[in-house]
């Protein structure tokens, strides 16, 4: 069912997965040909009466194209429906009794048959109409002269015939909208996981210019309150504090355009300030009242917005799966401050530097009570492991997630705290 690419043909069933499906057109083929090549020499020669060298060419040029027709049925038709007509002409010079069915013997209807299949696997229906209709015309034409008069049973060649190339096309055509529905399935899940990987690249665009804005609006507020704070200011120093106010506040202007544009209508409830390492506690409190209990253990070091930010996000969509999909499972919840061991070069961390130390946020959840009813992400909002992930890609942390051996799950984030490795 496999069409002709770039010039190049490809054998029927080509693209099966199974290695013993696509070896198939080849066997019957060889099957074919080795049992209607000697069958059609001696019923040629015994039955009909036919010359031994006449029939045993007939039967080669009747047999021998269904290899051809593996890999290019059409111009295997070419030779064999020339070659079944001009077996239907030699028998004419022959006397044979009137049993025998003429213009074309049983073995050649075979062939024909196993031919026209291959036609319809391969070629468009146009095609196909046009050989039915030169079967039918010599089917038809011959039988003008025929020697012992024409009946039904002279027709089957082109009945058989038709059957074939149809039922050849329609299982083409049904492998051809199989094949059109994987390919869209493929391309629609493509397109929904990089929508949502957008969405969820916006969100985080949208939190993380909101701490941005914050600290813009705090260099505002001190270069414009600099000169009444400090009464014994130079005059160059505060006209350099006042230009560091007006630029603060037009990158503040642009900010909020631009905060503007990635919101979207029903992102209202954004507009409040970021949350942080302080509100998981509040986000588990109220988990452990709706969705089962949750054992937490808080940390207070003081981490980037952006590092608080992602730590919050990561706990709530984590949590929201254990409601989701594991209800009623006790969950433990742990924040901690880490430093990686010494690198064996025997280098210390700077005195009150925070070199190499990562925020370690690690959520697990035992088996729900009952069964879930479906898979992790199923049903969801469609951001679930991809939002954490470009939250953690986003600080450059690294995340596993996974399932248990004992029906659990657990999801580990490491988020580093310098800024030489959040940028």
């Amino acid at each position: 069912m496999t069409p002709v690419e770039e010039g190049r043909p490809r054998a029927l069933l080509a693209g099966a997965s199974r290695r013993w499906v696509r070896m198939l057109p080849w066997a019957v083929a060889f099957v074919l040909c080795v049992v209607l090549l000697p069958t059609t020499i001696v019923v040629l020669t015994a039955d009909y009466g036919l010359n031994g060298g006449v029939a045993s060419a007939l039967a080669v040029a009747q047999s021998a194209p269904l290899l051809l027709a593996v890999v290019r049925p059409l111009h295997a038709w070419y030779v064999v429906f020339a070659a079944d007509v001009a077996g239907a002409l030699a028998l004419l010079g022959v006397d044979f009794e009137q049993r025998l069915l003429w213009p074309f013997p049983p073995m050649e209807l075979v062939g024909y048959v196993a031919l026209c299949l291959a036609l319809g696997l391969r070629e468009r229906r146009r095609t196909l109409v046009l050989v039915w209709l030169a079967t039918a015309g010599a089917n038809v034409g011959l039988g003008f002269a025929a020697p012992h008069g024409s009946g039904a049973k002279e027709l089957l060649f082109t009945i058989l015939g038709g059957v074939a190339l149809l039922l050849g096309g329609v299982l083409r055509e049904r492998y051809e909208v199989q094949r059109r529905l994987v390919e869209q399935e493929t391309i629609s899940e493509a397109e929904r996981g990089r929508r949502t990987l957008l969405e969820e690249r916006a969100r985080i665009a949208r939190e993380l210019h909101d701490v941005v804005a914050h600290h813009m609006s705090v260099i505002t507020v001190q270069a414009d309150t600099a000169e009444y704070r400090l009464a014994t200011l130079p005059p160059d120093v505060r006209e350099e504090f006042t230009s560091i106010a007006a630029t603060a506040r037009e990158s503040l202007g642009e900010m909020r355009r631009l905060l503007g544009v990635l919101r979207n209508e029903e992102a209202h409830g954004e507009l409040v300030p970021q949350p942080g390492l302080a509100q998981i506690g509040q986000l588990v409190e109220a988990t452990a009242r709706t969705g089962g209990p949750v054992d937490f253990t808080p940390c207070d070091a003081e981490v980037p917005e952006a590092v608080g930010l992602s730590a919050y996000r990561i706990v709530q969509e984590a949590l929201a799966n254990v409601v989701r999909h594991a209800p009623g499972a006790a969950t433990h919840v742990s924040l901690s401050v880490s430093r990686p061991a010494d690198d064996g070069h025997g280098g210390e961390q700077p005195a009150g530097g925070r070199g190499g130390e990562r925020l370690t946020v690690l959520v697990v959840n035992d088996p729900p009570p009952e069964p879930p009813a479906g898979p992790l992400e199923v049903g969801g909002t469609g951001h679930g492991l991809v939002g954490m992930r470009e939250r953690v890609r986003l600080v450059g942390g690294t995340l596993d997630a996974g399932p248990l051996p004992d029906g659990g799950f657990r999801i580990a984030a490491q988020l580093p705290l310098t800024e030489e490795e959040l940028t």
